[in-house]
């Protein structure tokens, strides 16, 4: 063997990432057309942004602070200036509201979807690249843009088909859980952040997990050791008494963290936000079965100022293993005053959220019945059985694609077998035969691969399946396009 052997790279995708066929890419962009309408409902309009910005655009809000200048793709351009994948929508957005400030309309209300990526280990259902669509509004500092957030939420998950109890909307205020803070005397900015992510981690660990978080640390199941707020006992009762003033009254959550924050400014501001919220949304006719007020709601990262917002999925559904699974949090976001000011110095008020894509969709199969993403139907084939009359065969391609009909022709370089078999595989609903008989006869044969494939589930013996051929026929040439026509509508009529 010679040793200038050629070399040949592996076939592989890189980890954390995936290919998606037809099947999925078509589910999703059905969701993606529901949710747009409903943000189009409220006015808002469509945006896209760069995938890439500079890194100091992006700024460090990753919820892994721990890694400043990680947990992004990042690479230097040849002007020695650092560009990164962006993480998410909303610091584009900023960097976009900063520099196009003046010519915006404000408030400036935009949606967007898009994928995203983060350079973080990957795993079972974690990817590095994800998809998310967003919906904002920057320079409303009114609490009506939040209040509007938890609607606009409500309503999108309920045009996907989720009932009023299958999914809530959780709704906090960063600025309570501050006075919180005030109040038992977490002055300092690194405990703070080490009471956030304890906080942030009541769905997982439980409320006796935030304890320990709370207090010296925990260790998991692997041995590892997460070291604690250090939090004295009183101190860690007051902030799970504030974890625990959820209730599905409103109002009465309200009370409750009136209570918690004592004096603090900052914290009965908060409060303040949240009986407003709770105004438009009753006024909204929005109740306690869509959207509920929520204290152990804090959110991941770092540049939220006031009110936070998740959306959860409530059902409990069965994957294909039979084990039950609850899908939980499918989007979330919050008031964000602070990052646009990044950019420009002053303050310019901003709100938005963002639904998970990937996880609300692998939900959505769940509810229907874990049943994968059914294969696309296909375009009607046109075989090409003679080289020499392409022409011909291109002509009723067209015909079928000018009338509105889903038309290719074949192009590899097999017999009539095996175009056949390829037609099956595209999912088509019809094959069109053409071959020297039919161009004598001015005629075109058509397959109907969908009554083929069921009634061959039937027949059994070949010789009757050749003999009867069911579901082919012969049309003349220029009936080619009602012929397709009619049968597609039958096939539509008995799907």
């Amino acid at each position: 063997m010679s040793k200038d052997t050629e070399f040949r790279p592996k076939a592989r995708k890189p980890r954390g990432l995936r290919d998606q066929f037809a099947g999925d890419v078509l589910a999703r962009r059905q969701a993606l057309e529901i949710i747009r309408s409903v943000y189009e409902s409220y006015g808002f309009e469509p945006l896209e942004t760069s995938a890439f910005e500079y890194a100091d655009a992006l700024g460090k809000f990753l919820p892994d602070a721990d890694r400043p200048n990680e947990g992004v793709f990042a690479l230097q351009d040849d002007d020695e200036q650092w560009l990164a994948l962006r993480y998410d929508l909303t610091a584009p957005l900023a960097r976009l509201a900063a520099e196009h400030f003046d010519a915006l309309p404000k408030p400036f209300r935009r949606y967007q979807f898009g994928p995203v990526w983060r350079n973080e280990k990957p795993g079972p259902g974690r990817f590095r690249e994800f998809f998310q669509f967003d919906v904002d509004t920057v320079g409303a500092a009114t609490m009506a843009a939040d209040a509007e957030l938890c609607m606009v939420l409500a309503d999108a998950l309920e045009a996907l088909g989720i009932a009023r109890g299958d999914y809530r909307v959780r709704v906090n205020n960063r600025k309570i859980l501050t006075g919180v803070l005030e109040t038992i005397g977490a002055d300092d900015a690194h405990t703070r952040l080490i009471i956030l992510r304890a906080i942030d981690k009541l769905d997982r660990l439980g409320m006796e997990g935030v304890r320990l978080l709370l207090g010296p640390g925990r260790e998991d199941e692997s041995g590892d050791f997460t070291k604690g707020a250090n939090l004295a006992p009183e101190q860690i009762a007051r902030v799970t008494g504030f974890l625990a003033a959820g209730d599905a009254d409103r109002a009465k959550v309200c009370g409750a963290l009136r209570d918690l924050v004592g004096a603090s400014p900052i914290g009965l501001e908060g409060v303040a936000e949240l009986q407003e919220i709770d105004a438009l949304l009753t006024a909204g006719g929005f109740g306690p079965d869509q959207v509920v007020f929520d204290p152990s709601v804090v959110r991941g990262l770092d540049y939220y100022t006031g009110p936070v917002i998740e959306a959860e999925l409530t059902f409990e559904v069965h994957d294909e293993t039979g084990r039950k699974v609850q899908f939980g949090s499918v989007a979330g976001g919050g008031r964000y005053d602070d990052l646009v000011q990044r950019f420009r110095g002053v303050l310019v008020p901003a709100t938005g959220v963002s639904i998970g894509v990937d996880r609300l969709l692998a939900a959505l199969a769940l509810l229907r019945g874990a049943k994968p993403a059914p294969a696309p139907r296909g375009p009607v084939v046109v075989l090409m059985l003679d080289k020499t009359r392409a022409a011909d065969y291109q002509a009723m391609v067209m015909e079928l694609r000018r009338a509105g009909i889903r038309a290719e022709l074949y192009l590899g370089g097999s017999g009539m077998r095996a175009q056949v078999k390829y037609a099956d595989k595209r999912n088509a609903p019809v094959a069109v035969i053409a071959g020297g008989d039919e161009f004598a006869a001015g005629e075109v044969t058509l397959k109907d691969l969908v009554l083929g494939d069921q009634l061959s589930k039937d027949i059994k013996d070949n010789a009757a399946w050749r003999e009867d051929q069911p579901a082919q026929q012969a049309v003349p040439r220029a009936n080619l396009v009602a012929a397709v026509r009619e049968i597609l509508a039958r096939e539509h009529h008995q799907g």
